[in-house]
């Protein structure tokens, strides 16, 4: 009798520990599914896909690294062919996350709608398109009647910096321009900076002069389509430092990186006004104005399906300001951090920014 007691005794203690050992198993898949961050769950697998652009780009690639040091089961591919590009694949169905320099627009949220996506829009971050020039050339400061003149639709053909003096002084702009050859390089259509610098820059001089009659409603949406274009900042960057007549624009934390091989021209938003230096100050509390928010965009649907995606952006967002910060970017104070947390969790659908 007292054998036969022992070995109910055994078997009672082993269902306990079996038990336990399925609860705790239970507990491991749930964090899998994007309830806690999802970090060193090494039982997590799967493959995640982002695209779009390359400013956001490098706090992405951040994240994705730091989840792949604790998630060794999950594949994540990061890249940057441009926001607009980007949008395109999204809203194909061919990606997860969409990273975008600016907010999607009315086209792309139809190309989505149409294909049956739905998205979670999260803002992360802060950036400043920087106006970049060689640190030889003798100027300071540049209105967003300057800019157009320059870079805008009518400017094409402008081969010296002279060449805009005309049309910037139509525009009400008093900037003495330097005698020299210009020299103009940026990003091309398919990033959301060049759609960014067109929207805050140029958009608004651009519609005036299509009241005007001065170009056509075509044009508004566009910049001189003659100077030297690429999707690599770095690529930019180089075109600025070679030439003293040179003038571009790329993101901030690019032109930061640069350091003193490029100059860095203040900007201000009417001709005479305030000129405003890009800096993590400015562009954090919006006075430097070419500031703009970052985000990516989350297809909802992939998330609910995909275990490695939601884990991924609740990882994401935990690590948020390390990983905006670590790009070179400007971090999301405390209250819009808290908008962003609570748009994940509660899975709000569509687009709130303008």
């Amino acid at each position: 009798m007292q054998t036969k007691g022992r070995w109910t005794l055994l078997l009672v203690i082993l269902s306990v520990f079996a038990l336990l050992a399925a609860g705790c198993g239970d507990d491991n898949d749930d964090a899998g599914g994007g309830g806690g961050g999802g970090g060193g769950n090494g039982d997590l697998s799967g493959t995640v896909a982002v695209s779009g652009s390359s400013t956001v780009e490098p706090i992405s690639s951040a994240a994705a690294e730091a989840f792949a040091e604790e998630n060794e089961g999950v594949d994540i591919s990061v890249e940057g062919p441009g926001t607009g590009d980007g949008f395109e694949a999204f809203c194909a169905g061919e990606t997860d996350i969409s990273d975008a320099s600016r907010p999607i627009d009315e086209e792309e949220v139809a190309a989505c709608e149409k294909a049956g996506i739905e998205f979670i829009e999260l803002k992360v971050g802060f950036d400043g398109i920087a106006v970049l020039t060689s640190p030889d050339n003798p100027l300071e400061c540049l209105s967003f009647a300057d800019l157009y003149a320059l870079i805008g639709p009518e400017s094409q053909g402008f081969e010296q910096w002279t060449d805009a003096q005309e049309l910037a002084t139509e525009l009400g702009a008093d900037t003495e321009f330097p005698d020299l050859p210009l020299e103009l390089t940026g990003p091309g259509e398919e990033s959301g900076t060049y759609d960014s610098f067109i929207e805050i820059a140029l958009a608004d001089i651009a519609e005036k002069r299509v009241e005007e009659g001065k170009i056509k409603e075509d044009q508004a949406e566009t910049t001189r389509p003659d100077y030297n274009s690429s999707p690599n900042d770095n690529t930019i960057i180089s075109n600025i430092e070679g030439s003293e007549g040179s003038l571009g624009w790329v993101g901030f934390s690019f032109a930061e990186a640069a350091g003193d091989s490029v100059k860095a021209v203040a900007v201000s938003e009417e001709p005479g006004g305030e000129c405003v230096e890009a800096s993590a100050e400015t562009i954090s509390d919006g006075s430097y104005p070419l500031s703009r928010s970052l985000y990516i965009y989350v297809n909802k649907a992939k998330a609910e399906e995909n275990k490695a995606l939601s884990a991924f952006v609740d990882f994401y967002l935990e690590g948020l300001t390390e990983f905006v910060e670590g790009g070179g970017y400007v971090a999301l104070p405390e209250d819009q951090v808290s908008e962003t947390t609570s748009a994940w969790e509660d899975k709000t659908v569509g687009t709130r920014e303008s």
